[in-house]
């Protein structure tokens, strides 16, 4: 027997681990148990004007899912090597948009990995760890988001009287559009005013203005 031969043997024997019915069941139990903390930590911490509901469950399946494949491939190398090569040819183009949810999405893979390799104490300290972090991070107070002002008026030559509001008005403007059309003037103003009813009455007040609307929205905050 050669040195490749003996090493190859021990390599194969240290990595074969056979676990108990009794074991897998409790691992994937308490991935389930992780799976549904995160489940209740998203629901909890998210604050978007619309909850999605079916990627939050997604989260709780994806746990389970990924302590069943750590179960399975920590058994047998073969597996494993088989599941690698099988999960590398799976792409996915599903966009996140939300950092929160690339956060939470890679939780609900680190409990999954952690529980389906028995490490359920560290699996709690994590869980605790990043609720703690999360909680505490969302007390800092951020930067009020700017408001975005749009402006409809008939003819070019009011554009003037216009911006003279804005600067009265507002502490700080950026025109991010000027659309002119048919003797209509279009005007997008990204704005922060400390008193926004003051400035779009007196915008309304010019006479050849027709319309004027703010909009706040949830965008990046902009310094």
């Amino acid at each position: 027997m050669t040195f490749t031969d003996i090493f190859k043997q021990s390599f194969l024997q240290t990595y074969s681990a056979d676990m108990s019915t009794k074991t897998i069941a409790l691992n994937l139990l308490i991935a389930a148990v992780m799976g549904f903390y995160v489940f209740l930590l998203y629901h909890v911490i998210t604050r978007k004007s619309f909850y999605n509901r079916t990627f939050n469950v997604s989260l709780w399946v994806l746990t389970v899912i990924v302590a069943a494949i750590i179960i399975t491939i920590s058994s047998n190398i073969v597996l494993s090597l088989g599941m690698v090569g099988a999960l590398s040819i799976v792409r996915y183009r599903t966009a996140i948009k939300d950092p929160m949810d690339l956060v939470f999405l890679f939780l609900a893979i680190a409990e999954g990995i952690m529980c389906g390799a028995g490490l359920a104490i560290v699996a709690f300290a994590v869980a605790a760890l990043v609720t703690v972090g999360i909680l505490v991070l969302n007390k800092f107070p951020s930067p009020k988001p700017m408001k975005l002002l749009t402006v409809n008026a008939d003819g070019y030559d009011c554009e003037e009287k216009i911006m003279d509001a804005v600067k009265t008005n507002c502490k700080k403007y950026k025109v991010k559009s000027r659309t002119l059309s048919a003797d209509k003037l279009n005007l997008v103003i990204e704005f922060s005013s400390e008193d926004e009813a003051k400035c779009v009455k007196e915008l309304a007040e010019i006479e050849a203005v027709t319309a004027v609307s703010s909009i706040s929205h949830d965008g990046e905050v902009t310094f």
